[in-house]
């Protein structure tokens, strides 16, 4: 089967008591759930656990404890990490039970300052994870016809990204398909949300726009 580039989102889900500013230094540590194994998620695929802990492994020893395990703000669609989105690196990453739960380092950077805004004003984020791997489909819904597909064994752990993205799974996604390097992507389409639900993704646009101008 063919790699193709695989992204899924999970809600990253900040405690206020979890944001640390502390020891004088400015740092913007968060803590959240960057990957869930054995479960369906709102793409219909199924990463097992077996190959998240393999991949998990393999990020910790050359990524994390190297101190390059960066990752981009907003929705990537390379299998490459670009150095002038970084707005964050992986600080560290255990499991408890499924979770694949990670401590995350906001870098001032220019997307790092961006998030860190972000984060303090409350905003809901989600956490995006980043691979190369192939799909087989292991069962298909009768009535609708959508499949599930689990991940399979030559999955590759690329990196971690931040993105607005709806908390609710299946919730204003779509598929965009396959762009000209044959990535598959999902997002979120502008025209499709509730205007009841605007306030919220308004509200990232506008906190954005004004660091930018700041900058």
């Amino acid at each position: 089967m063919n790699k193709q580039l695989l992204i899924d989102y999970l809600p990253f889900e900040v405690m206020p008591e979890t944001i640390n500013e502390g020891m004088g230094n400015g740092k913007l540590l968060v803590k959240g759930v960057l990957q869930r194994a054995n479960a369906e998620n709102q793409n219909g695929r199924i990463y097992p656990k077996e190959i998240l802990v393999r991949e998990a492994k393999k990020y910790n020893d050359s990524f994390i404890t190297e101190r390059r395990a960066m990752g981009e703000l907003d929705h990537p669609e390379s299998s490459v990490v670009n150095l002038q989105n970084v707005s964050h690196n992986i600080k560290k990453m255990w499991w408890e039970n499924d979770d694949l739960v990670g401590e995350v380092e906001v870098l001032p950077t220019p997307s790092g300052n961006i998030l860190k805004e972000l984060f303090r004003s409350g905003i809901k984020l989600g956490i995006s994870s980043r691979g190369m791997g192939s799909v087989e489909a292991i069962k298909e819904d009768e009535e609708t016809g959508k499949q599930t597909v689990a991940v399979q064994p030559d999955f590759e752990l690329i990196a971690f990204d931040f993105v607005s993205n709806p908390s609710t799974q299946g919730a204003f996604l779509y598929p965009q398909g396959k762009t000209n390097e044959g990535v598959i992507t999902e997002s979120v389409r502008m025209d499709e949300r509730n205007p009841n639900e605007c306030g919220k993704y308004c509200k990232v646009e506008s906190i954005t726009n004004d660091i930018i101008r700041g900058l």
